[in-house]
């Protein structure tokens, strides 16, 4: 799912934290990180709130992951 302007980083990086399975983000350019890594999910972090935030795409291994992320978008909108 394509994601932008996700200003809420905390419940975002907690909602990572609570996944069974990985989460990626996946760039225009095909940079891809895994946000179950504290370090990767820094750089991701700048790139969420950086010039290119609205060219990433969420990827979820487990289907139960990708529901915890679509109830974050519905109960943000603004976020998707």
């Amino acid at each position: 799912m394509e994601i932008k302007n996700i200003k809420d980083v905390e419940t975002f990086l907690k909602i990572v934290d609570s996944c069974n399975g990985e989460v990626t983000l996946t760039s225009v350019y095909g940079d891809k990180f895994n946000m179950k890594s504290k370090l990767t999910q820094y750089v991701a972090v700048s790139a969420l709130l950086g010039e290119h935030g609205d060219e990433l795409e969420l990827w979820c291994s487990d289907k139960c992951d990708e529901e915890k992320f679509l109830k974050m978008f519905s109960d943000h909108p603004e976020m998707v």
